[in-house]
């Protein structure tokens, strides 16, 4: 049983940290990226030059060493920080952010096992999204907030950027006129207001902007459907659910199966 105290939803911050791509196109659930092409170089996962580039449902990355056994009557909390530890050593992810991949993947074990999600996954798209939050040079907080709030641009129909007009009347991402990307994750406020779950049983409200709640809506997103994500074609068709563009499903699968390697 996981049990990580931490402080309750806060405001958001009216400084927005913006995440784009250099072409001003928008990484996020829901939203798809018109060229299905280039990243911003900071987003782009850490891997060797001879990656392989696979073709859509042509295969899944490899599963990366796995979370932490669950124990529903104990407190996992020291086992799960040991292993983020030591993987963070290997994979250069930052450790607190790996505990809340794993707890992610902890969960959904118990939840929907037959999704066989692996962190790795959770750790490809949250490299491509935010850096493992550290885009713009901030960082996670032992607390599983960011330095400051991240939050997308405006989708306001710009070239390259899907229009969706405000659905939270600016509770989540500060803005009243046009619906933006928030958290590491990079969830729409719809999104959210669907998959948002509290990974810690205190109470509190969901937060995007929280390490640990985002990874946990995040995995539940992925593996929603009876995904079973060991296979090709439940892996594919559930990160292009999280981003319709086979650049980007190849730069999740790059950066997972990367993991999947500094971890075997």
């Amino acid at each position: 049983m996981i049990d990580l105290p931490r402080p309750l939803l806060g405001r958001l911050a009216l400084t927005l940290l913006v995440v784009a791509t250099g072409l001003t196109l928008v990484l996020t659930i829901g939203v798809r990226r018109e060229d299905g092409g280039g990243q911003d170089v900071a987003a782009t996962p850490r891997t060797t030059a001879d990656t392989p580039q696979p073709e859509p449902h042509a295969k899944a990355p490899r599963a990366a060493v796995a979370a932490p056994v669950d124990r529903p009557n104990a407190s996992d909390q020291a086992e799960l920080e040991a292993w983020a530890d030591e993987v963070a050593e290997s994979t250069g992810v930052p450790a607190r952010v790996l505990a809340a991949y794993g707890r992610a993947e902890m969960w959904l074990r118990g939840e929907q096992p037959g999704c066989r999600l692996s962190w790795g996954t959770l750790a490809g798209i949250g490299r491509v999204e935010s850096r493992h939050g550290t885009i713009g040079g901030g960082e996670i907080k032992e607390n599983g907030m960011p330095t400051s709030p991240i939050v997308g641009i405006p989708l306001d129909g710009s070239p390259g950027v899907k229009e969706i007009r405000d659905t939270d009347d600016g509770r989540l991402d500060a803005d009243r006129t046009w619906d933006r990307a928030v958290g590491p994750m990079q969830f729409l406020p719809t999104t959210w207001e669907r998959w948002g779950k509290r990974a810690v049983l205190d109470g509190g409200e969901p937060d995007p902007q929280n390490i640990d709640d985002a990874a946990l809506a995040a995995a539940r997103y992925l593996c929603w459907n009876g995904r079973d994500l060991s296979t090709p074609e439940g892996w594919w068709d559930a990160v292009l659910t999280y981003n319709v563009s086979v650049g980007y499903g190849r730069d999740v699968f790059a950066a997972a199966e990367s993991y999947a390697e500094a971890t075997a």
